[in-house]
């Protein structure tokens, strides 16, 4: 299980060229406040069939025994960083992940989910056959009552996607289950990243990794490539922030979403960024809903105009669900 090798092995020097010949992945992990799910994670990780990674383990000011399982883990194992910082989010963690990574292709993994032991090793023979930007997997959605895994209603190009192919396949979620525009689903080509001096916008607490996942497609002559295999375990508890009943947190998905369509306009996609305006409408449509629930009517109203502004691409973008219509003009009534 450990990376490091003793001298006394037979034939040490010749695991160690292999390894060196190997592209290195870098595997970053923001970990904060999970200390019932991280040791799933990580032994998941550490068992990863394709032994050329580094895993980024960084604890964004846990409270509880996350920090200090992560640091025991990076004791025992010289390929995992554990790296402290104060609280900043998500976003902030997964910065000082990309700081520090050294890889040649960058992964992220949420601190309460799993992956498959081949997970890696599958993403990288994709990325080196396509030389491909961006590597996608298909995934489980695992409850503790269920596993589900994602079905597409439409098939996936096999071979190389383009951008327009990548941000349609993201943005059109009922059709694409399998794709979405999470990033740990995916292995990213570190060169891409730091040429275009990307980064997670740490103002943005919920909904960096949609943005930052365009931002990556979008990045010039970007391709990618898509396996149908599930090998991402994305397991959903009522605590994530996902679940969050916080307007304010709520709202940053929608500064998301807005600059996702700006930045397709930009880059010549204004034929389908009505994709990115229906989603902005959608979230809008859930921030409505929770504020109805706590009674804040200001904020009720301000969503009830942005649906309106909108309505028309989120018509659009689902046209073949008439109860998703239904659902929307009674927050408009």
């Amino acid at each position: 299980m450990l990376c490091s090798i003793p001298s006394h092995v037979p034939h040490a020097g010749f695991l160690l060229s292999r390894l060196i010949n190997m592209d290195k992945l870098s595997i970053i992990i923001p970990v904060y406040n999970t200390e019932l799910y991280i040791k799933r994670c990580l032994d998941s990780v550490v068992s990863q069939t394709y032994e050329n990674i580094e895993i980024i383990c960084v604890d964004d000011g846990s409270t509880d025994n996350s920090g200090k399982i992560c640091a025991e883990y990076a004791e025992k194992d010289a390929r995992i960083k554990y790296i402290y910082k104060p609280n900043g989010g998500e976003s902030s963690a997964r910065n000082a992940g990309l700081r520090n990574a050294s890889g040649h292709y960058i992964g992220f993994i949420d601190c309460d989910d799993w992956i498959a032991p081949d997970m890696y090793a599958t993403l990288h023979h994709m990325a080196k056959k396509h030389n491909a930007h961006v590597n996608v997997v298909n995934f489980y959605k695992n409850t503790d009552a269920e596993q589900l895994i994602m079905q597409n209603r439409k098939p996936i190009k096999n071979g190389c996607m383009s951008a327009r192919d990548m941000m349609i396949y993201a943005l059109n979620r009922d059709d694409y289950t399998g794709y979405c525009s999470y990033i740990w689903n995916k292995l990213f080509s570190a060169d891409l990243i730091r040429k275009n001096g990307l980064l997670f916008d740490e103002q943005i607490r919920f909904g960096g990794d949609v943005l930052f996942h365009a931002q990556v497609v979008l990045s010039d002559g970007c391709t990618g490539v898509y396996n149908d295999t599930p090998l991402y375990h994305y397991y959903q508890r009522g605590s994530s922030t996902a679940h969050s009943k916080d307007l304010s947190t709520k709202r940053d998905i929608l500064t998301a979403y807005k600059r996702i369509e700006q930045l397709m306009n930009k880059k010549g996609y204004s034929d389908i960024s009505f994709w990115a305006r229906g989603f902005y409408c959608y979230h809008a449509s859930v921030v409505a809903e929770i504020a109805l629930q706590q009674e804040n009517k200001r904020m009720f109203t301000h969503m009830q105009n942005e649906i309106r502004i909108h309505l028309d691409d989120y018509i659009e973008t689902n046209k073949d669900f008439p109860k998703k219509h239904e659902k929307i003009h009674q927050l408009l009534n």
